[in-house]
């Protein structure tokens, strides 16, 4: 096959149309913009705003593919609701180090907790995906995902003073709920007890009162399913039925150790 033919073969199989993968790269840049403009002391706020407004404008020629283009309507929207997203992660932030013994510094959780990033990022998704912005939420929580390891569909919904420790591993799946004060650890899973196409824009993940804590590799599965507040689900719990207020949820393995009589 000589490479014209070549050429063709892959330009008949391209069938996307709006495949950009440019979309994916400015998306990328806008989030960091995005969090330079809102944390960063030296980053002017207001000079930023206009370059962000630009730059917005530019991914809704990407990822608004309707004829009208009704995503470049929604900036001032969006404008509006980042006093308020910022105040809540203030509060993350605050929960965090009054939380963590590791912590030393309101600022070393800023610049250097994954968690908080993954949440930061989250939150600033969040709001587009509310307004209805097609695709760009998720790319902006997979490159959070990329960075931190920590997984969250921008359609959950977090409540205020959220703290998630380590990081890694952590999954929180699109129709999850968690209320205020919740703390989670790495590994922890907010899932759907199993996967069908049917089951799109159905409650299928659990939802978390207040004031829980939910430890290391932990994993929660179900639209019903509901975790009662001031409850404690302890690491590599396996839990698919609710749990009342005020619960410890424990789970307790075998351990044998044997010792070597010959050394």
């Amino acid at each position: 096959m000589d490479e014209q033919s070549i050429i063709d073969k892959i330009k008949q199989h391209k069938k996307q149309p709006n495949l950009r993968f440019a979309l994916k790269e400015k998306v990328e840049s806008f989030t960091d913009q995005l969090f330079y403009t809102l944390f960063d002391m030296g980053t002017p706020v207001g000079g930023n705003l206009k370059i962000l407004e630009t730059n917005f404008r530019k991914l809704t020629k990407l990822a608004c593919w309707e004829c009208d283009n009704p995503c470049s309507k929604i900036w001032q929207d969006y404008l509006g609701s980042l006093p308020n997203v910022l105040e809540s992660l203030n509060l993350d932030a605050e929960a965090i180090v009054n939380c963590d013994p590791a912590s030393t510094s309101i600022e070393e959780v800023y610049m250097a907790y994954p968690g908080f990033y993954a949440i930061a990022i989250y939150r600033l998704a969040h709001e587009l995906y509310k307004l209805g912005f097609p695709l760009v939420p998720r790319l902006m929580t997979e490159y959070a995902h990329s960075k931190t390891g920590v997984d969250i569909n921008p359609g959950a919904h977090i409540g205020r003073s959220f703290f998630i420790d380590h990081a890694t591993g952590v999954v929180i799946g699109e129709s999850a709920m968690i209320m205020n004060n919740v703390k989670i650890y790495q590994g922890v899973t907010l899932g759907a007890l199993y996967v069908a196409k049917d089951l799109k824009k159905t409650k299928r993940h659990p939802t978390i009162e207040d004031n829980v804590t939910i430890y290391a590799n932990a994993t929660i599965l179900g639209g019903e399913t509901v975790i009662g507040a001031n409850s404690v689900i302890g690491g590599n719990a396996w839990v698919t039925s609710s749990v009342p207020p005020n619960s410890t949820v424990s789970n307790t393995p075998t351990i044998k150790i044997k010792t070597a009589t010959n050394v």
